[in-house]
This record gives structure tokens, sequence and C-alpha cells, in this order.
């Protein structure tokens, strides 16, 4: 994701590398109900790793069905007409998500060297891309706080219509390990921009930031109950959320197979609103005539940076034949610029993978493509015996049947394929069950936007990779998910509109 002028970290050239601070003691690791900190309801506990190390770094409380119930009680209560957030208006709550942003500038350095601690992602990716976008994220929604209204609408007869777009109410929200902190601003920022209160469950492998946050909540000045968090696992505390009878709302990020399970509760519990961003195979496109420096480039940011594990990655690479094998050769060298180490080494570009079932997996899906008959042109193989860090691979000679070319494998493989013609090529990259995101690589703009309307996806990229931003909506077509976050089309995710008719007089 770096630009020009950027390490592979995303940092300038020319600035001085910041420094993760020394984590002695993890201040928070309770759960956070109604702007106070609570053990767990059933007594228990659960510890979280560092998975560059294996070692502990503490236990975390664990939130189950009861503590789930208490926080949708607190959440409720904080939504109803004439609470302290009801009442407050538009442009106060655009002032406390400004807060909010304003302290995790502050709290900058630990937020990031706690991500690293937890995910493994090496700490200059974590300062320099998450926060950062965690932090644009709660700016650009703090500034839509006040913009948000209805219309006024021309109707027959002697009546006129007006309006309104109201809270949703209560809305739950589950996030993944693989962007702990962005994906938690992702959901909050527009729950919190239309006036909702917001029960989030952030994922088991990685509560740290999402905890901390939960004191800068608090701190900002946020009423009791707008915002609770509840470590836990998926089966107790997030079924908890996506069944339960008094939340409006849910929001899931993470598998297709989960997101079929949070829409299935859904619906059987109150039929609640379900946004769903879930699993992707994303194809890029490079034809002949693009800039092929620059298509090597961005295609393995794609498919490397944070190890592999992301929904974005770019998984399925189809390559026209006339520069394929340069491309390889380019892939190839270009890999061997990966620095793996110390996540806390701001020198590190390649960290491990989020745990053991994760690397299994990853190892698996490996193993198979030489089976198949892919041809290995780099790694393919752990870093050492004991840990979790995989080898950044290549495969090329990638046929459409493999495993590794149908299955979302999450972790730090990339697989070249080869195309001749562009009818072809568009069939074989909409031939997934996914639609997450695409890219195109070619210096014919009437061809780049030829080929992204024939492409099956919710983003499309053209001559660039991972070109996230705030303002721009994110979500996939098909089973990889339902509506879309981030940008003004969130807002309509977190919101009801109501029409209000009148009847007006008929005399002057």
């Amino acid at each position: 994701m770096a630009q020009n002028g950027t390490t592979e970290n995303g940092v300038a050239d020319d600035m001085p590398f910041p420094q993760p601070v020394k984590v002695q003691d993890i201040r928070h690791t309770k759960i956070f109900i109604d702007n106070d900190w609570h053990t767990s309801s059933r007594g228990r506990t659960f510890p979280t790793f560092n998975p560059a190390t294996g070692v502990k770094i503490c236990d975390v409380e664990e939130a189950d069905k009861e503590d789930v119930d208490k926080a949708v009680k607190a959440a409720k209560l904080a939504g109803k007409r004439g609470s302290p957030w009801r009442r407050m208006d538009a442009s106060s709550r655009g002032r406390l998500l400004h807060k909010l942003a304003d302290l995790m500038e502050r709290d900058r350095l630990l937020l990031a060297t706690l991500e690293s601690l937890d995910t493994g992602k090496p700490f200059l990716q974590s300062f320099f891309i998450d926060l950062d976008g965690s932090i644009k994220t709660l700016r650009y929604y703090a500034g839509w706080t006040d913009k948000i209204h209805g219309k006024s609408l021309p109707i027959d007869e002697n009546f006129m219509c007006l309006t309104k777009h109201e809270p949703v109410g209560v809305c739950g929200a589950i996030i993944p390990w693989n962007f702990p902190l962005l994906m938690f601003m992702w959901k909050i920022a527009p729950a919190l921009s239309c006036g909702n209160t917001v029960v989030i469950k952030p994922a088991e492998q990685t509560p740290l930031t999402a905890l901390h946050v939960g004191s800068l909540i608090k701190e900002a000045g946020f009423p009791p109950g707008v915002v609770n968090i509840l470590p836990g696992f998926g089966p107790t505390a997030g079924a908890a959320i996506t069944s339960h009878m008094d939340i409006n709302k849910v929001a899931f990020t993470g598998s297709t197979e989960v997101g079929q399970l949070v829409k299935e509760a859904a619906a059987k519990s109150n039929l609640k609103r379900v946004t769903l961003e879930l699993g992707g195979k994303n194809p890029c496109i490079v034809f002949a005539d693009c800039d092929l420096q620059l298509a090597v480039e961005e295609t393995q940011k794609g498919a490397f940076y944070n190890q592999g594990q992301c929904c974005t990655a770019a998984s399925r690479v189809f390559v026209e034949e006339s520069i394929y094998e340069e491309f390889v050769r380019r892939c190839v060298e270009n890999t061997k610029k990966i620095i793996t180490g110390d996540p806390l080494d701001p020198q590190t570009t390649h960290g491990p993978q989020i745990d053991r079932q994760q690397f299994d997996k990853i190892m698996d899906l490996i193993e198979s493509g030489k089976r198949e008959g892919a041809r290995l042109e780099r790694g393919g193989a752990a870093v050492d015996e004991k840990g979790l860090f995989i080898q950044p691979t290549i495969f090329s000679g990638v046929k459409d049947h493999m495993r590794i070319a149908q299955e979302e494998i999450f972790g730090p493989v990339q697989c070249i394929f080869s195309f001749k013609s562009q009818q072809e090529v568009i069939e074989r990259a909409n031939s997934s069950k996914y639609g997450l995101v695409s890219a195109v690589f070619t210096s014919s703009m009437e061809r780049a936007l030829s080929v992204s309307s024939a492409l099956e996806t919710g983003t499309v990229w053209i001559n660039c990779y991972n070109a996230l931003h705030a303002q721009t909506p994110f979500g996939g077509y098909k089973m990889s998910g339902n509506g879309r976050e981030l940008g003004e089309y969130a807002l309509a995710e977190y919101s009801e509109v109501k029409a209000v008719t009148i009847k007006l007089s008929e005399t002057l």
C-alpha cells in the first residue's frame, strides 16, 4: 500500500522512523459496558498471545450471553428518547468524534504498539496505515453528523411529504483480527454519526486496541452506554449479538461461512438489518501495455501486505501472455526486498500469521499448489520450524481448477495466471463465487473503463491496489457480502427513513 516516495511500510523516505513504546502492563483487559469496566459474568478469562513470539501478553475478561444482555440494556437506555445522547445536537456528536480522534492521535504510538503486539503486523504499518486510516475515518464521519437530512417531496393532490433520517437504534458489530482498530472505526464511526448506540465484539485473538479505545471513548465524554465493548468468542458473545431481540442492526466482517450464520441468526430473531463484508478471491488483470514495474509492485503489495491476511488480497493475478515470463521474473526479484522479522523492528516489512490454525491452513494450500502442478517460483515454506512466519510465496503456471485458484488463502501467496484475450480474462475473473475487489493495469483508459464495467466486484482499482479511503464506499458483490461501508453510502446502513405526509388546506 506504499505510494511513490514511501517505503514498503508506508513512511516517507525522508521521515525518521517512529519507535514503538515499551508496554510493561496492559491497563485495559475488562469488559467495557456503560462507560465502566466489568469482570465476566461467568468469571472467565482468556489469553491473548503475541504471534511473533508465542508468548502470552495478558488475560482478558471473556464476555458471554449475560454480558451481551447487560451491554444491550445499557445501549438501549443510552439511545432512548430524552437521553443525553438523543438530546445532543448533531454538531456536538461531531465534536465528540473529533475529540476521540484527537485522543487517538495523542496515544498513537501506544495504539500502534498494541496493534503490532496483538496481530504481529509490522509496527510501521500499524502506525502509518492502520492508525492513520482509523483517525481519518473518525474525522470523516464527524463531519457528516450535521449534514444527514431528509427531503421535501412533491406528491399528488393537496399533500406534501417530508422525509427524516433517524437512528436505527442499537447496532451490533463483530469485527475480525486482521485489522482490529481500523475495523472498529469502520463500524462505530458511521453508527455514531447517525446517532445510534453500539455493542461491539472484537476478535478473541486481538482485543487490546479496542479495549484501550474504550478508555478514550469515556475520556472523550461520550455518554454512558453509547459504545460497549465485549471481548469474547463467536459461538457465545458473537451468537448472542446476532440473535438478540433488542439489537436492531448487526455489521459483520469476516469469513463468508460465518457471514451466512450471522444472516441466518438475524433472520430467525427479529429480522434485524445486516451488513456483511466477507471473503474475496480478487482478480488483477495485467495487460501488455501497462507500466510493468508498477503492476509488479502493486500486485505484490496486494498479495503480501499484512502477510496476505486481507479480504482484498490480490490472490489471482492474470497476466497477458506476451509479458508473462518477464512479469514472473520481476515478481521473484521484487520479493527479495521483503524483510521478515520482529514486527516491532521498524525495518521489518513481513510478520507472522495470526495463529497456528491460520498457519496450518495456509501451508496446506501451499502444499496443494505443489501437488496440483503449479510452479513454485519462490518461498513455499515456513521461515523456521517453531514460529508462525511463512515465506512470501509465488506460484506461476496456476490453473483455474486448482485449490489455490479457488479458495481464499488469507496468507502470503501470489498466484500468477496467463491469458490471451480480454474477453477470456473477464470471464475467468468473474467465474469466482466472490466479488469483493479487482484491479486493472493498462495504459489505455478506454480499456480500463471498459473492463471495469464488466468486472463483477464492488471495487475496481485502475493502475493501483489497496487504495482505500474513508470517502469511498467499500463492499462486495455475490458471496463477498451485502451493503457498503465507508463514504456517504454507509450512512444509509445506519439510518431509518421516515416519511411524514401532510394534508394541505385547499383554501389559500
